[in-house]
């Protein structure tokens, strides 16, 4: 899971607060999208793609956000965050008990977002609160979001990348606006924030991921591309110029690190993360070539 930040001990990425930013209220549609998809698509870090994000939400009137991708559901819900790409602007107290204690599982949003695509107006969910149509847990973790005024706003439930993927962004507008007000930014500027939302998602499951304690060294990733490619650990220390006992050694930690059993698990797991398909050395791969050209005799 990455936190993408600086705050330990809770997933999710802190940036600036940007509730300082100039009143929004009727502002005219930006018509600057083609500029915001060429930053998005240049960036080369999870953390540079969010924080245009965040400034450009901010810029919207929506200054607390949460993302959230895995592959790994379960029990039709998100699974275990550990095995989630997260990244969020909402208070640091929000998060640690909402990610961090697991209240996201009783939030009727993330239990909607889990089953359905699309976009998800929180009035809809408030009015449920307010008519006591929810069950005591669902309730609770209203309360918990209220604590922290994160009342009005939207959810998006994007289009699964992969089979039983799941990816969501959660948006909460600015201090000082209600439901109604959210309602009309979002009715004015739907199509800008759903394009430059959409190639957001898109862009951060492309990017690499680090995730505190699962960190894979670079020969950990590299054994782990050629096992992907179907070799065999005597071919891969080939390969590498290695022995096949220092392959397995670098297997397992790769295990180690992804708190998996199999090496297929890991291979898995890393190519999720988009850490796997590493450039490879030269040498590697003249060696491979070598290597292969031996083994079509």
């Amino acid at each position: 899971m990455s936190d993408g930040g600086d705050t330990p001990g809770w997933p999710g990425q802190q940036l600036a607060d940007f509730r300082d930013a100039v009143p929004l209220h009727l502002r005219a549609p930006s018509n600057d999208l083609l500029e915001q998809l060429e930053h998005v698509f240049a960036a080369t870090s999870i953390e540079e793609v969010w924080a245009h994000y965040c400034r450009k939400m901010a810029a919207h009137g929506f200054d607390r956000l949460l993302y959230a991708y895995t592959r790994f559901p379960s029990g039709g819900g998100f699974g275990d965050p550990e095995d989630a790409l997260i990244v969020s602007s909402m208070p640091e107290g929000f998060m640690r008990r909402y990610i961090g204690e697991g209240l996201f599982r009783d939030c009727p949003t993330a239990q909607w977002l889990a089953r359905n695509e699309g976009l998800l107006n929180w009035g809809e969910i408030n009015d449920r609160y307010s008519r006591g149509d929810l069950t005591a847990a669902q309730m609770r973790a209203i309360e918990h979001q209220n604590e922290f005024g994160i009342i009005h706003g939207f959810s998006i439930g994007f289009t699964a990348p992969a089979p039983r993927a799941l990816a969501t962004m959660g948006i909460c507008a600015r201090a000082g606006l209600d439901q109604a007000d959210a309602d009309e930014i979002w009715r004015r500027d739907r199509r800008e924030l759903m394009v430059i939302s959409s190639a957001t998602h898109l862009r951060l499951i492309s990017l690499p991921q680090e995730f505190y304690g699962h960190q894979l060294t670079a020969r950990q990733r590299e054994v782990l591309q050629w096992v992907g490619e179907g070799k065999t650990v005597q071919d891969t220390a080939t390969i590498l110029g290695v022995t096949p006992a220092t392959v397995e050694k670098h297997l397992r930690l790769a295990r180690d690190a992804l708190d998996v059993q199999t090496t297929a698990q890991a291979v898995l797991k890393a190519a999720f993360r988009n850490q796997l398909y590493t450039v490879t050395p030269p040498l590697a791969r003249r060696r491979a070539k070598r290597w292969q050209g031996k083994r079509s005799w």
